[in-house]
């Protein structure tokens, strides 16, 4: 039974367990809960289907072997980067939002094991539920480490005889896990060899646009091109799949025909879709979400979901304030976390002039993105700059930021209020 105290708790509820998730609920807690009057009836609690954050741009690399990266590093149990704050402060709840009432503040969870559907309340609301990928070998998805895990050595048995792998998709994730089982699988072409003349196993990409990495300038797709042609990688431009023979439900087929809307088939041992990604949001009303995208319909500038009523907020993929990049998330954190509290603030009769002002989130729209192709090569872009290859490396290809998740999933990312 409820006791009086658990009542009147105020509610902080994140949902999600990612770099949004996880990067908030650590500047709530250092920044926001500390100044709220009588702060002892406020609580942050997360909701996350893992019990683990991990660095899900490795997976490119990591789904080719277990000894690629530290795995210690590569998953981080969430409720143990949590421990440092005072009991009563954080609750981790795992399980998935099935219904978030916006009207009447609650929100539906369903717990990842047996047990009964949970009802909360919510004083404030954070959306950060991100995004599904359309292969299970890419994230956690609805799943954990143990799924990803599961998925990874179903597709390292059917590595182990593949002949031909066709991945469709051509952006950073068809590129960066070509160029990894091209190199992997066939090695590098010598320095004076524009592209490896006899792979061991063929590698198709697939693309509907006109070059690979759309998103960067086209100089920069062709350089990514000539990379892949040095570990065996053959790209396929302006076509895009449009069956598979036999149809595959698990999403990891073998032995499978691509019919290609150019009229071409491609037969392939393993196929890999790559091609964008769902975000997490079936479970809340439509009323929020953009009809285009069906992400939650965000206030790019305050991060407030302002459809949905006051304090609630959204984060990440999941929602359409920026493009999907964990640059763009992690520059969000801070407005999101000084709009929070000044809402959090007023909301507790604060006076306004003894509130921190409103911060204003400005997406950087220059051309930035960073993708490794192979161990040793890459292409990209930052701020609008080319970057060179071996520059890319040091950045990303090294250990695809695995360098830097540890201050992120620890908190000491946001030890410093901006």
């Amino acid at each position: 039974m409820a006791s009086e105290h658990d009542l009147i708790r105020k509610n902080i509820i994140v949902l999600g367990g990612s770099y949004g998730g996880v990067s908030i609920a650590h500047y709530l807690l250092k920044h926001v809960l500390p100044v709220l009057l009588q702060r002892q009836e406020y609580k942050v609690v997360m909701v996350s289907a893992a019990s683990e954050a991990m660095c899900r741009q490795a997976c490119p690399r990591a789904l080719i072997s277990d000894d690629l990266f530290p795995q210690d590093k590569l998953f981080v149990s969430i409720p143990k980067q949590f421990e440092q704050y005072p009991p009563g402060h954080f609750e981790f709840i795992r399980g998935s939002a099935t219904a978030v009432d916006h009207a009447g503040r609650t929100v539906t969870i369903a717990p990842y094991a047996n047990g009964q559907t949970q009802i909360l309340a919510f004083h404030a609301l954070v959306i950060a539920t991100g995004a599904s990928t359309p292969s299970p070998l890419f994230g956690f998805n609805a799943g954990d480490e143990k799924d990803l895990r599961e998925a990874w050595v179903e597709f390292r048995n059917g590595l182990e005889t593949a002949k031909s792998i066709a991945i469709a998709g051509g952006g950073p994730v068809g590129v960066e896990t070509a160029g990894e089982l091209g190199e992997h699988l066939n090695g590098r072409a010598g320095f004076f060899s524009s592209m490896l003349e006899t792979p061991k196993v063929s590698i198709t990409i697939v693309t509907s646009a006109a070059n690979i990495l759309p998103y960067l300038r086209p100089s920069v797709g062709k350089s990514a091109e000539d990379y892949l042609a040095k570990v065996g990688v053959t790209v396929i431009k302006n076509s895009r799949v449009v069956s598979i023979v036999p149809k595959h439900t698990d999403k990891i087929a073998f032995g499978t025909t691509l019919n290609l809307s150019d009229g071409t088939s491609l037969e392939a041992d393993l196929f890999i879709p790559a091609t964008g990604f769902s975000p997490n949001t079936k479970f809340l009303a439509n009323d929020i979400l953009d009809s285009s995208t069906n992400q939650v319909d965000t206030n790019p500038s305050t991060l407030r979901v302002e459809k949905a009523g006051p304090r609630i907020y959204a984060i990440g993929d999941a929602c359409n304030y920026a493009r999907p990049a964990v640059h763009s998330i992690m520059a969000a954190v801070p407005v999101l976390g000084a709009n929070m509290k000044r809402d959090l603030l007023l909301d507790a009769g604060v006076p306004e002039s003894q509130v921190p002002a409103e911060k204003v989130f400005k997406e950087e729209k220059r051309e930035t993105q960073l993708v490794p192709i192979g161990k040793s090569k890459g292409v990209g872009a930052a701020m609008g700059w080319r970057l060179p290859s071996w520059m890319v490396w040091i950045f990303k290809g090294r250990d695809y930021w695995l360098w830097t998740v540890e201050p992120v999933w620890s908190g000491k990312q946001w030890a410093k209020e901006a």
